[in-house]
Order: structure tokens, then C-alpha cells, then sequence
């Protein structure tokens, strides 16, 4: 955090300051992950319902950390520390006033489904014209944010900050760390409805940080999505989708089997041709999200279709993988029903005999089984051959697939029966929330 110094990060966040200290030491990340840490960094103790951070104050000193953030002390320890009655209150107040001395411009991501997509393909685009500084891997809560806020320096020429909540008011405090200067909205689909209640509480939610935002702004939403398409905001809003009505299209959309996807993009002004080098929908999504802030930002067409041909997927989302038996798209990272049923359109979009195996959606609400057996509805609609699942809400989608659907008691039931229900050529989907630790059953699937 170039500039942030123990004195100031004390001041920011109100912290008594123990220990022998060089109140001008400055610091560096903010790391929780006393492994992770490196010379000058801030390590915050969190104590977390498996493991307590405080525990790991004497290490990470010993990595080199130039100052801990905690609510104890602990014993024998001399090195320095900000002690804090919450280390949450007070990592939020550093964060916000370190991005308080930063003018670089930030783009705010959010959205139920995509978000991770999106924010790697826009810094895929934009990183072939400037230095830029995104989030990494999933860090999107409000731990991971002011994590992601400090790792911005003086080097980096814009910041891509995913922005992931789940409760009214999360959206508030995360704006009020990232102070975003741009915002992107993906899908608003049927995500944490336990703590949301319906597509209008999400709506709400994610949309708290408008409130934060200057008004010429630029806001990017879906023009597909029929909330967002409708929402009126003070910002300068701009609509992409792939229906009429949106100022950015995809069109002449040609998937190419694994190699990925063809599409032009117009609007805007521009018509440009792009290859998206993995699969689904959703990434045709994100590619107009990188091209529309690609455009924002002045980057020419050829810069705009390099980046998208540079977008790599992160993890467990939507990566095909050749097994040399069979085609395996594994998404088990999240899902939700928006979600899901790209995934059942991306395993569609490809040759051979489809097999989805799906684990239950968790967060769903009072609705869940309503929305479980709506999905094996769908489906079954689409042409999906063989439908595997495990989970107790899944039970409904295989009630509404019908013939040719397995409901098994566990996941290690459904996995040992995979040698015998899958075939060579298959192509088969693997999604779950994370919670359902469906990640065995595509280990599984790779096994074969």
C-alpha cells in the first residue's frame, strides 16, 4: 500500500498501537494467510470457526510481516501490533483510506451469475493496452476486497475489483472500501434468495453502489435481463446483450465445439470480430463486457479482439477438459438456477450423447424444490440423455426429468457408479454449489 504506514493505517481505523514500532514503517499487502505472507506486509488476524488467526501472529511475523491487525495479543509478543475491538470494522476503514489516495480509475463487477468470467475477460482486454491490477481468483467478499484494494500500486493504471455479497448492506461497505469509478452488471439471476427473497431484493442489493457513485458514471448492464433492462439509475447507463434494443450486440454467434466460440460485436460504433477461446453463454456475455470497457477505454478493435482471444477460464468454471474417454465441463465451483442452465446449454452446444450431473443448489429459499424441479424440467427439454444427481433437493429434478434420471443417496454413491453409466464420446456437465463438494465427482469423471 504505497504511502500507508503504521501511524496512518493506526489513525484510520482508530487501533491502539502495542509493541516497539516505527510509526513510519510502511506497509504492504494485507494478507490473512500467515503462509502467504512476504516481507512488510500487514497481517490480519481473523478468527474464523476452524481456525484463529491470532494463533499465527508470532508466524507471520517471523515471515516478516511489518504489523499485525488484531483483537488480542498474544502472549510475549513485541512486535507491533493495531489492536481492535473488530478486525473486520477496522480492515475496511484502512482499505477505504488507503483507496482514498489512489486516482486510478476502478471498475466494480457484480451480478449473480458470471462474475468471475467477466472480471477476468474485461482485465484479458484491457491489460493489452494498460497496466492492470484485478482480483485474484475469488477474493470478492468484504475480507477479499480490502485484500484486492491493497495490492494496488502506483504502477498499475486501472483496477478490476469483483464484488460478490449476499445480504442487503454488504454492497455499501464494499463499495465504500473500492469507491468504483465504473460499474458492471452481469446476469441478476436466482442466487442467495435465502437471505434476498426475490430477483428485486437482488436487484436492490447489488445495486447499492450506485449510491456511491459519482453521476457520470458509466454503468454496463444486461440488456437480456429484463430488471436490468428496466432499472432507471442517474448514471450513464449502457445496455449489451444479444437482443435488439442493446447499444452492444453479439451476432453471427458460430460456437466451434471445444475450440470455443465466433461471434461479432457491434455497436457502439465499432463491428468487431472475435473469437472467445472456451465455452458457454455466459462468456458471450463477458466478452461484450470486455469489449464495452475496452470501448470506454479507447482501446482499438484489434486490441478489444486480442484480449478476448486471451481469456483464460479460472478454475472449476465451465473448463473443458478431454479425459481421452470423454468430454468433461467442469463447472462445480457454484450454481444457481441461471447458472445451471447455462451449463446445460453450453453441454448442449456440443456433439454426442449429453449427461448432466447436478448437485443441489443451496441458498435458494423457501422456493428451492419448486426451483430444483424446474431444472430437471429443462433439462429434459433440451435433450439432455442422462441425468445424474445427488443431493436432497435434487431429488426434485430427477422427479421432473423423468426417465433416463438417477437420484442417488450421496456423492460417493453417484461416484461409484459412474464406471457403469458412462460411456466413450459422452459429454458430460458437472455442477453443484460448492457446498456439495461436487469437485470428487468431476476428479471422478477425469479418473475414467
Amino acid at each position: 500500500m504505497d504511502g500507508m504506514t503504521i501511524n496512518r493505517a493506526a489513525a484510520a481505523c482508530g487501533a491502539a498501537v502495542y509493541g516497539a514500532v516505527n510509526g513510519e514503517q510502511a506497509l504492504g499487502r494485507v494478507v490473512i494467510d500467515s503462509r502467504a505472507i512476504e516481507p512488510g506486509d500487514l497481517f490480519v488476524a481473523y478468527k474464523g470457526e476452524r481456525v484463529d488467526g491470532h494463533d499465527y501472529i508470532t508466524a507471520a511475523f517471523d515471515k516478516g510481516a511489518a504489523c499485525c491487525l488484531a483483537e488480542r495479543i498474544p502472549d510475549g509478543e513485541m512486535r507491533p501490533i493495531l489492536l481492535v475491538d473488530d478486525v473486520q470494522t477496522a480492515l475496511e476503514k484502512i482499505a477505504a483510506d488507503y483507496r482514498s489516495t489512489l486516482q486510478l480509475p476502478v471498475i466494480g463487477i457484480t451480478g449473480s451469475v458470471g462474475k468471475t468470467s467477466a472480471k477476468e475477460m474485461i482485465a484479458s482486454v484491457l491489460s493489452q493496452k494498460y497496466k492492470v491490477l484485478k482480483t485474484e481468483g475469488n477474493l470478492n467478499n468484504q475480507i477479499g476486497v480490502p485484500m484486492t484494494v491493497s495490492r494496488i500500486t502506483k504502477e498499475h493504471e486501472i483496477a478490476v475489483v469483483e464484488m460478490g455479497i449476499s445480504g442487503f448492506g454488504e454492497m455499501t461497505h464494499l463499495a465504500a472500501i473500492a469507491r468504483p469509478t465504473m460499474a458492471v452488471y452481469t446476469v441478476i439471476g436466482h442466487a442467495h434468495l435465502e437471505f434476498l427473497h426475490d430477483l428485486d431484493g437482488v436487484l436492490q442489493a447489488k445495486t447499492e453502489m450506485l449510491a456511491l457513485m459519482p453521476e457520470d458514471a458509466p454503468v454496463l448492464m444486461n440488456g437480456d435481463d429484463e430488471k436490468q433492462r428496466d432499472f432507471r439509475c442517474r448514471q450513464n447507463k449502457t445496455l449489451y446483450g444479444l437482443g435488439e434494443g442493446c447499444d452492444l450486440r453479439a451476432v453471427d454467434i458460430q460456437p466451434l465445439g471445444e475450440r470455443g466460440t465466433a461471434l461479432r460485436i457491434v455497436g457502439l460504433g465499432r463491428d468487431i470480430r472475435a473469437v472467445i477461446p472456451s465455452l458457454g453463454k455466459h462468456l458471450i456475455y463477458a466478452a461484450l463486457e470486455g469489449a464495452a470497457v475496452g470501448i470506454r477505454f479507447g482501446l482499438s478493435d484489434a486490441e478489444i479482439a486480442a484480449g478476448i482471444a486471451a481469456f483464460r477460464v479460472v478454475g472449476r468454471r465451465a473448463a473443458v477438459i478431454e479425459t481421452g474417454k470423454l468430454t468433461l465441463i467442469d463447472d462445480c465451483y457454484n450454481a444457481n438456477p441461471d447458472s445451471t442452465r447455462f451449463g446445460i446449454d453450453t453441454l448442449l452446444s456440443l456433439p454426442g450423447r449429453h449427461v448432466a450431473i447436478l448437485g443441489d443448489m443451496l441458498e435458494l429459499g423457501e422456493d428451492r424444490a419448486q426451483m430444483h424441479y424446474d431444472l430437471g424440467r429443462y433439462a429434459r427439454e433440451q435433450g439432455v440423455e442422462l441425468l445424474l444427481c445427488a443431493g436432497p433437493n435434487s431429488r426434485e429434478t430427477v422427479r421432473a426429468f423423468g426417465e433416463g434420471g438417477t437420484w442417488f443417496e450421496s456423492r460417493e454413491a453417484l461416484i461409484a457408479a459412474l464406471p457403469q453409466l458412462l460411456r466413450e464420446g459422452d459429454r458430460v456437465l458437472v455442477k453443484a454449489s460448492l457446498g456439495m463438494h461436487f469437485d470428487k465427482v468431476s476428479e471422478a469423471v477425469k479418473a475414467l
